[in-house]
C-alpha cells in the first residue's frame, strides 16, 4: 500500500516543481514555500494522528484514513490550472500522509524485535523508497512518450493512489495490542507527555538540525533543470536519490544494531556536507548526478536510524505520540529550511543555496555530541 502510494506521489512530485516555474510561472521561493508548507502540514497532523492511534490503541483506521484523503486528492493536480489550485491539492495530500504517518511508524516499532529497531525502519525505508524511484522513472516514460504532457502522467498517477486504499482496506490485518501496555487516556496531556525523558528529547533535538541543513528535495529537481536537463528527463535526479537511499537504508538499518550510532549519523551529516559541495560547484549534469546519489547516501545513513531512536526512546504506550512530535518539529524545521533555500536561491542563485546547506550540516556535526548516551545504548534482545 505504502509502496502504490509512494509510486503515486513521486509521479506527480518529480514534474511538479518544473511545472510550476515553466508552465505556471512560479518563482524557487514560491515553490520552497509552498514545499515547506506541505512538508510541514504533514508534520502537524502526524502528532494528532500519533496521539489519537495511542489513545485508540489501534492504527489501522487511522492509516485507512489518511491513505484515502491523500487518494482523493490526486485528480486535482491534472485539473489544477492556478498555483492556489496546486497548493491546496498539496495541501490536502499532505495531510493525508500526517493522518497515517505516525500510526504507521508505531505499527513498524510495535512488531519489530528492539534488537532488530534498526534493521527494521531500514527496511521499512528501502521499502517505502522502491516507490520513490519507480515514480520518477514512470514518469519519465510517460512525458517521453506523450511528448511532454504533464497532465497526462498526473492522470496516470491516480491509480496506485486509488489502488493503495483497496490494499490496506481488505488486505491488512492489525494485530492485537499487547495487555501489558498502560491505558493512555490523553496522550498529550502534559502528565503523559513527561513520560517522554530526555533521551528521546535529544534524538528529536539533533533530527531538528538535520533536516535544517536538508531542505525540500524539489531543489534538487531545480538544480538539474538549472545545468540544462530537459524536461522528459529531469525527474531522473529523484530516481538517482531514491535508488542509493533504497539501496543502503536497510544495510544501515542492520549495521545500526551492531555499531556506534553516532559514528554512523557522523557519517550521514559529512555525506550531506559533500553532497551540497558538490550540487554547489558542479556545472554540468555528472555532476548535479553525483551530488545527487550523495544525497540519497546520506538519507540512507540517517533517516531509519532516528526513527528507530525515536522507537527505543519512547515508552510502548505513547509511540504514536512520539513520531508525531518528532515529526511535528523535524516538520517546522523542513518549512523554515525550504523557504531559506528558495530566498536564497532567488537572491544569490542554486550555488548560495547548496553552500549555505553544507555550512548548516558542517555546523550541526557538533550536535551529535548531545546524543551521546542514547546513541550507544544498545537495545536489549
Amino acid at each position: 500500500m505504502s509502496l502504490l502510494m509512494d509510486l503515486s506521489s513521486e509521479m506527480i512530485h518529480a514534474l511538479l516543481p518544473a511545472y510550476m516555474m515553466t508552465v505556471l510561472g512560479a518563482s524557487a521561493l514560491t515553490i520552497g514555500v509552498l514545499e515547506g508548507i506541505a512538508e510541514a502540514t504533514a508534520s502537524v497532523t502526524k502528532i494528532f494522528s500519533g496521539a489519537l492511534s495511542d489513545w485508540l490503541g489501534r492504527r489501522k483506521l487511522l492509516a485507512a484514513i489518511g491513505y484515502g484523503l491523500a487518494a482523493l486528492t490526486k485528480p486535482v493536480f491534472p485539473l489544477a490550472t492556478s498555483i492556489e489550485w496546486l497548493f491546496a491539492a498539496r495541501f490536502v495530500d499532505r495531510i493525508g500522509k500526517g493522518i497515517r504517518g505516525a500510526p504507521r511508524d508505531a505499527l513498524v516499532a510495535d512488531i519489530t524485535p528492539p534488537h532488530l529497531r534498526g534493521a527494521g525502519f531500514g527496511l521499512r525505508q528501502s521499502l517505502d523508497t522502491i516507490g520513490a524511484f519507480a515514480g520518477p522513472l514512470l514518469a519519465i516514460g510517460l512525458m517521453w512518450l506523450t511528448a511532454g504532457n504533464f497532465q497526462f502522467v498526473f492522470w496516470i498517477a491516480v491509480i496506485p493512489a486509488i489502488l493503495s486504499v483497496v490494499v490496506i482496506v481488505f488486505a491488512v490485518s492489525e494485530p492485537a495490542r499487547s495487555a501489558t501496555l498502560r491505558k493512555v487516556r490523553m496522550p498529550l496531556h502534559p502528565d503523559e507527555l513527561r513520560h517522554l525523558d530526555s533521551a528521546y528529547w535529544r534524538v528529536v533535538a539533533v533530527a531538528t538540525v538535520f533536516t535544517l541543513a536538508r531542505f525540500s528535495e524539489a531543489f534538487l529537481i531545480l538544480r538539474a533543470q538549472s545545468v540544462g536537463v530537459s524536461m522528459t528527463w529531469v525527474p531522473v535526479v529523484l530516481v538517482i536519490m531514491s535508488l542509493v537511499y533504497s539501496l543502503s537504508a536497510y544495510p544501515v538499518g542492520i549495521l545500526s544494531d551492531r555499531a556506534d550510532r553516532m559514528t554512523i549519523l557522523a557519517v550521514g551529516l559529512g555525506l550531506l556536507v559533500l553532497a551540497d559541495i558538490v550540487l554547489a560547484t558542479s556545472s554540468g549534469i555528472a555532476g548535479v548526478c553525483l551530488g545527487v546519489a550523495l544525497w540519497g547516501l546520506h538519507m540512507g545513513f540517517t533517516q531509519g536510524l532516528l526513527a528507530a531512536l525515536v522507537a527505543e526512546t519512547a515508552p510502548g504506550e505513547l509511540r504514536g505520540t512520539a513520531f508525531g512530535m518528532f515529526n511535528l518539529i523535524t516538520g517546522i524545521a523542513l518549512l523554515a529550511a525550504s523557504v531559506i533555500a528558495g530566498a536564497l536561491w532567488d537572491r544569490l542563485g542554486p550555488q548560495a543555496t547548496f553552500l549555505a546547506g553544507a555550512g548548516l550540516a558542517a555546523a550541526s556535526l557538533i550536535g551529535l555530541w548531545c546524543l551521546r548516551g542514547p546513541l550507544r545504548r544498545r537495545p536489549s534482545a
